[in-house]
């Protein structure tokens, strides 16, 4: 993040400003879930697995999260208002491009460029409010910012399964375009007179191909090994000797380069490491409950678009609530405390969800998400803090951005690791349940009868009804899993050692 333009700049409508620039933000954070709910309908209409339809989350996610890097280099070279304004333009264009794709390679692709573009907008708005704001109010521009980041996740479920459903799924990326127009003609009419200082500065370019091709080659092996059978196929044996070979030379050159894309350099901070790790792991579950959950209850349990939506949008509601409190008081606590008390919540609502069975109703799901709800809003804050409090001064801003970077990257490799696993173990309980099926069994000829006889349309049901709980029995082994890992990222959080400070400051609104 850069900061070269002088700070004493005062836009003609400091709240016409505000709104321009967070919009664009809560554009950015919204279009990170709003797709979530969307999934099962996507992959109908684009005749595509649901395994397949992830790629439309993880394409945008591994995008994103190698644009994040580029940003400070970005805003230097460009200057902060035009690096804003520009992509915020491209945002919209490829969210244009998404909404008329008519295949799903075309939808993966352009929500990679959606993705990589959307790269600089969270960084170069929380830039801007701070250079625009008197040194007293930063805090409360800040704090809008953070609720923005909140306020998005919520509404995205809701606003995605009710777009699907009253309208069609190309809609979901078209309502960004009145929203970032307006956000591109508020901002430069507020920021047309701002004095720009840009820099011409060496770029990484030979590490950033690196990461491309490594990281790009890491998420086509997750995203198509389950098709094709992993490592007894050709393609993921040459894909992963690529990313290795390529991630492996990323490593050595930014450790030694003079000018690195990324400051791998800044593991060798205790805290950082620890806190580092904590995040992945926490933001990972997080995301793939928010990635699994609508899917099930959309393909499996029968809800619509907007009731999936509905059901898991309570997750952001004590955030909401929460944040401003968790934020003024948080440094009256040992932030190890308060993580260890998210992940607790977030195990425990796991292990929740891994009582449920196909007779669960709305209101109970909606209620674990709620609670779950509560670890949310002691997860962000107090991590962030904790990876940053053993950094030296000039180093925070890289060490916010290197997590950002590193928990975006988490949260894409995790939905494609979260939907191979959901899916294999749903294949193998299904043959599980198969194998015990005879037609000669008494249950199963009564329960043939109860549906009709031993006629195709019984042992279509019957089908359906074993699929269903495969699914079931799936869903309960995943959460049992991620219950396990929270309760292991609360032994990990305890080995960062104090004193943690408060040095989170802008960075700790992020938390999307």
């Amino acid at each position: 993040m850069s900061n070269n333009a002088p700070a004493s700049f005062t836009p003609p409508s400091l709240l016409l400003c505000t709104i321009g620039l967070s919009l664009a933000t809560f554009m950015q954070v919204l279009d990170t879930t709003i797709a979530n709910v969307a999934l099962p309908t996507i992959a109908g209409n684009l005749g595509v697995s649901s395994e397949q339809s992830t790629w439309v989350i993880t394409s945008f996610a591994v995008s994103n999260a190698i644009a994040l890097p580029l940003t400070g280099w970005l805003s230097r070279r460009f200057g902060e208002v035009k690096l804003f304004l520009w992509a915020t333009i491209l945002f919209v264009l490829a969210s244009f491009l998404c909404g008329i794709s008519q295949s799903m390679p075309e939808l993966v692709g352009f929500r990679a460029l959606q993705g990589m573009v959307a790269g600089p907008l969270y960084p170069m708005t929380q830039t801007l409010l701070i250079a625009v704001y008197p040194p007293a109010k930063r805090g409360m521009a800040l704090a809008l910012l953070a609720m923005v980041t909140v306020v998005a996740p919520i509404a995205g479920p809701i606003l995605g399964g009710w777009i699907t459903d009253s309208y069609s799924w190309p809609w979901i990326f078209f309502i960004n375009i009145p929203i970032g127009l307006f956000a591109v003609l508020v901002v430069r009419s507020q920021m047309a007179k701002r004095p720009v200082s840009t820099a011409r500065q060496p770029l990484d370019y030979i590490g950033l191909l690196a990461l491309i091709v490594g990281v790009g080659s890491l998420q086509v092996v997750l995203d198509k090994g389950n098709d094709l059978d992993w490592f007894e196929s050709n393609f993921i044996l040459f894909g992963s000797l690529i990313s290795l070979v390529a991630l492996t030379f990323f490593v050595i050159w930014e450790m030694t380069d003079k000018h690195p894309i990324v400051n791998l350099r800044l593991f060798a901070y205790r805290n950082f490491r620890i806190g580092t790790l904590v995040m992945i792991g926490g933001y990972s579950g997080f995301f793939g409950i928010n990635l699994i959950l609508p899917q099930w209850l959309q393909t499996q349990m029968g809800y619509t678009a907007t009731w999936a939506g509905l059901a898991v949008a309570p997750i952001g509601i004590l955030p909401v609530l929460m944040s401003p409190f968790v934020g003024k008081y948080a440094h009256k606590f040992d932030l190890r405390l308060l993580a260890g008390l998210a992940f607790l919540a977030m195990g425990l609502s796991c292990f929740m969800r891994a009582g449920f069975n196909t007779d669960v109703d709305f209101e109970h799901v909606a209620m674990v998400q709620l609670f779950m709800g509560i670890g949310v809003a002691l997860f962000f804050m107090p991590t962030l803090s904790i990876l940053l409090s053993d950094l030296p001064p000039d180093q925070i801003a890289d060490g916010s951005g290197l997590a950002t970077f590193l928990r975006t990257l988490g949260g894409s490799f995790a939905a494609s690791l979260t939907t191979w696993i959901w899916i294999r173990r749903a294949n193998q309980h299904h043959a599980y349940l198969s194998e015990n099926i005879s037609t000669f069994d008494p249950t199963t000829r009564h329960a043939l009868d109860s549906l009709g006889g031993a006629s195709p349309q019984a042992y279509a049901q019957l089908e359906r009804t074993l699929n269903a709980q495969a699914y079931m029995m799936s869903t309960v082994d995943y959460f049992y899993l991620l219950g396990w890992i929270f309760a292991g990222l609360i032994l990990l959080v305890w080995l960062a050692k104090p004193p943690f400070g408060a040095k989170a400051g802008p960075a700790a609104g992020g938390g999307h």
